[in-house]
C-alpha cells in the first residue's frame, strides 16, 4: 500500500531529474507522467478512507509540478532547427515582400461617414441584428396590420401570428432605426447618435439589390430642433463626402417614423450636374431619406414630444460607395474578388 512517503519520494526524484535534451524530456515524461504518478493514482483505492483526501491532494500537487516542469523544458528546448543547404543564412538576399490586404470599400465608406458626423458631435451606437417587433416596427410608428409594414420584406425568425401577438415576432432587423429606439429608451435628450450596421430584407439578389446590406442612420433629439437644422447638417455631410461644390435638394417623401419626410438628392459629382448615365441625365442622384421625428415615436420612447423635437436620416453604405467609386454592380461587394478589392486604398 502506497503512503505519503512514497509520494514525497517520487516528488524528490522528479525535482532532481535533469532535463537538457529532447531524449531526457521524453524519459521524464515516460518515467513520471505516464509511469510513477499514474501508478500512485491507482493506489488511491487502497488507502484508508480517512487518508484519501490528503493522499489525493499530494498526488495532484505532484502531477501539477511534473506537468509544469515538462512544459517549461518543452518551451526552452523546442524543436530542432532545420539548417539551410549551406548551413548559414545569407543576409544579403532581398527580403520576401509582405503583402497586406486592402480595406474593403464598404469599410472605407462607413469610416468616412462616421468621421464626418463625429466631427459635429455625433457618437456611434450599435444594437442587435435580431430584433423584436417593438423595436423594429411598432415603436417606429408602424401600427399592426398597417400597409407601411409591407415596405419591408422581412426575414422572420419567430412569427407569432396576427393581432396583438405581433409584438412577440422576432426577425432580422430591416433597418438600423431599431438602434435609435434603444438609444432613446435608455438616454435622455440631448441625443446625437449615428447607427451603422448590417440589415436584412427578403429581396432577390441582383446588380441593384441584395438581401444583406449596410445602413447608417442618424438621430438628433433636443429642444428646438428644426427642419433647417437637419438641412444644414445634411448639406455639410454632402459637401464633405462628395466635394465642396456639391448642392442638395429635398423632395417630399413618406416614412412612418418621420413627418414631414424627404428624400435627399445631391448634384451629380460625375458630370457636375450637366447630365450623365450615373444620374440618368437629370443632374441629381439620390443619397438618403430624412425627416423630422414623428411625435408618436418620441412618445413611444418616453420622450416628451411637447418639449423635444428631432430629426433622423438614413442612407445605404453600398449606395454611397457605388456613387463614390462608380461601381455598377452591388454583388461585387460580397463576392470577395481580390481583383476588385485591391483597387481601393483610401476614401
Amino acid at each position: 500500500m502506497a503512503s505519503l512517503n512514497d509520494v514525497q519520494g517520487v516528488q524528490k526524484e522528479a525535482e532532481d531529474f535533469v532535463i537538457e535534451t529532447r531524449e531526457q524530456l521524453e524519459e521524464f515524461k515516460r518515467t513520471f507522467i505516464k509511469g510513477k504518478i499514474g501508478a500512485l493514482f491507482q493506489e488511491i483505492r487502497n488507502v484508508a478512507p480517512e487518508d484519501k483526501k490528503t493522499f489525493g491532494a499530494a498526488i495532484n500537487n505532484l502531477k501539477n509540478f511534473a506537468q509544469d516542469k515538462l512544459k517549461k523544458h518543452q518551451a526552452s528546448i523546442g524543436r530542432p532547427k532545420k539548417k539551410s543547404a549551406q548551413g548559414v543564412v545569407d543576409t544579403t538576399l532581398p527580403v520576401v515582400p509582405h503583402t497586406l490586404g486592402t480595406v474593403h470599400p464598404l469599410t472605407l465608406t462607413r469610416n468616412r461617414i462616421v468621421e464626418i458626423f463625429e466631427r459635429i458631435g455625433f457618437n456611434v451606437s450599435e444594437g442587435p441584428e435580431v430584433e423584436d417587433d417593438w423595436h423594429n416596427f411598432s415603436a417606429l410608428n408602424f401600427p399592426h396590420n398597417h400597409p407601411a409594414r409591407e415596405m419591408q420584406d422581412t426575414f422572420f425568425i419567430e412569427k407569432q401570428g396576427q393581432g396583438e401577438d405581433k409584438n412577440d415576432d422576432i426577425a432580422l432587423r430591416t433597418h438600423t432605426s431599431s438602434v435609435q429606439i434603444r438609444v432613446m429608451e435608455n438616454q435622455e435628450p440631448p441625443i446625437r447618435t449615428l447607427s451603422p450596421g448590417r440589415v436584412f430584407r427578403n429581396e432577390a439578389i441582383s446588380a441593384r439589390a441584395h438581401c444583406v446590406f449596410h445602413q447608417v442612420e442618424g438621430l438628433y433629439v433636443d429642444e428646438n430642433v428644426s427642419f433647417a437644422d437637419m438641412k444644414q447638417t445634411l448639406y455639410h455631410f454632402s459637401k464633405e463626402m462628395f466635394g465642396k461644390n456639391t448642392k442638395i435638394r429635398l423632395r417630399p417623401s413618406y416614412f412612418p417614423f418621420t413627418e414631414p419626410s424627404a428624400e435627399v438628392d445631391v448634384t451629380c459629382f460625375i458630370c457636375g450636374g450637366k447630365g450623365c448615365n450615373i444620374c440618368k441625365y437629370s443632374g441629381w442622384v439620390e443619397i438618403m431619406g430624412c425627416g423630422m421625428v414623428d411625435p408618436n415615436v418620441l412618445a413611444n420612447c418616453n420622450i416628451d414630444p411637447e418639449k423635444y423635437t428631432g430629426f433622423a436620416f438614413g442612407m445605404g453604405i453600398e449606395r454611397i460607395a457605388m456613387l463614390k467609386y462608380q461601381i455598377n454592380d452591388l454583388r461585387l461587394f460580397t463576392e470577395n474578388d481580390v481583383r476588385f478589392l485591391r483597387q481601393f486604398d483610401k476614401m
